[in-house]
């Protein structure tokens, strides 16, 4: 009987012991620094845009999956460091042009060290697959909406918007935003529609919404 009671004595204590440090832990500090979530966070973003591309590119090859996702994946990051470097400077440049062409120098590099990558493992009809996901499908998107609203548009001048907005494209690859590359197409569209009055063409009746606000894939 002794035994017997010292057993559920030394059973009581370890089940209080249990059931405080169970209350305690809930109030304990998070072990993960606000920095880490942050982290955790952007990884999550970006390995999902990389996944998003890999899935159109439908590579057979997992060699090349494997370094097309890596080099994607470091290309989001060298982006992400250098606007957080740099997009201070350029707003303090303001309208100093050499300043400015100096700090963009750099993005450059990156931007021509990235698709050289690709092409080591993409052709270019890939490439363009990867630009196009890069920046929301806008190029289909904003030429659509301009066949739309100028329905009589010769072939050259569909040709020339088409060559604006892959323009736009190769900047807006670089942008630190889904808002950054939207107002890089916004900035071409008003090239667009400089080009299009000089050559005295003017919008007719829409054929279809396809340029409606509501219906941005960048929105």
């Amino acid at each position: 009987m002794e035994m017997k009671r010292i057993f559920l004595m030394l059973a009581a204590v370890l089940m209080t012991a249990s059931a405080f440090a169970a209350e305690n832990s809930a109030y304990a500090p998070s072990t993960i620094s606000a920095s880490d979530q942050v982290e955790a966070k952007y990884t999550k973003a970006i390995e999902g845009r990389a996944a998003d591309i890999l899935k159109v590119l439908a590579l057979s090859d997992q060699g090349k999956v494997a370094k097309v996702h890596d080099t994607i994946i470091a290309q989001y990051r060298a982006l992400n460091a250098w606007h957080n470097e740099n997009d201070a400077k350029l707003k303090a440049a303001r309208q100093d042009t050499n300043a400015i062409a100096s700090i963009h120098a750099s993005l450059k590099s990156l931007h021509d060290e990235f698709l050289s990558k690709l092409a080591v493992d993409l052709t270019p009809a890939q490439i363009e697959q990867v630009k196009d996901k890069m920046t929301y499908g806008k190029v289909q998107f904003t030429y659509a909406g301009y066949v739309a609203a100028y329905p009589d548009l010769s072939q050259t001048n569909r040709d020339k918007i088409l060559e604006l907005l892959k323009e736009a494209r190769e900047d807006a690859m670089d942008g630190g935003s889904a808002a950054e590359k939207t107002a890089v197409f916004q900035k071409y569209k008003g090239k667009i529609n400089n080009y299009l009055s000089k050559q005295g063409v003017h919008p007719g009746k829409p054929k279809s919404a396809a340029d409606s606000p509501a219906n941005d894939p960048a929105k």
